[in-house]
C-alpha cells in the first residue's frame, strides 16, 4: 500500500522540524524571486531567525520593509500551523532589521527630545507592531518619557509623552 493510499501522502512535510520548515520556505521564495543569495536558519532562545544574505535583497525587503515583514508574517503561520507559538520567526536580509532598529531608535530619541523640550506629546509615523515594540523598549529604557500606541492597523503610531505630561 502505498503512501497516499495509506492517508501519509504529505507526511513528510508534516514532520519538517520548525528550523527545517522556515529554510525550506526561504529557499522557495528565493528561487521564486531568482535571487542569487544565501540562506541561513538561526535557533535561539524563543527565536527563530531565518536570513538572505547576497546581493540585491532590494525586492525582497520591500519599500519601508513591507514584503519583508510580510514574509515573516507568513513564516510565523507557515512554520508553525498549529497556531500561536512561544517562539518567534524574525526574517532578516543582509542586516536589515538590525540597520532599520537603528534607524528607529535615532527617531524615538529625536522624539523623546522634543516631547520633552515642548512638553507635550509626539506622534511618529505609522508602523507595524514590530516595530513599535523596538521604540517602546527603547524608550522605557532611556527614561524621561512614557509612550503608547494610537489609531487602528495599518495606521496604528507611537506617541511619546514627557513623564508626568
Amino acid at each position: 500500500m502505498s503512501d497516499e493510499e495509506n492517508g501519509g501522502g504529505d507526511q513528510a512535510e508534516e514532520e519538517l522540524e520548525p528550523a527545517e520548515a522556515l529554510e525550506e520556505l526561504l529557499e522557495e521564495i528565493r528561487d521564486g524571486l531568482r535571487l542569487d543569495v544565501r540562506v541561513e536558519v538561526e535557533e535561539q532562545e524563543g527565536l527563530l531567525i531565518g536570513r538572505l544574505e547576497g546581493e540585491d535583497l532590494g525586492l525582497f525587503i520591500g519599500r519601508r520593509g513591507q514584503t519583508i515583514d510580510a514574509v515573516q508574517h507568513l513564516a510565523q503561520r507557515i512554520v508553525f500551523p498549529e497556531g500561536p507559538s512561544s517562539v518567534r520567526v524574525v526574517i532578516d536580509a543582509d542586516g536589515y532589521r538590525e540597520r532599520r532598529a537603528a534607524t528607529l531608535c535615532a527617531d524615538a530619541e529625536e522624539a523623546a527630545e522634543e516631547a520633552v523640550q515642548s512638553g507635550g506629546p509626539v506622534e511618529l509615523e505609522p508602523m507595524p507592531a514590530s516595530e513599535r515594540r523596538i521604540v517602546h523598549e527603547y524608550l522605557r529604557e532611556r527614561g524621561g518619557v512614557e509612550t503608547h500606541s494610537e489609531g487602528d492597523e495599518p495606521e496604528r503610531r507611537l506617541v511619546v509623552s514627557p513623564l508626568g505630561g
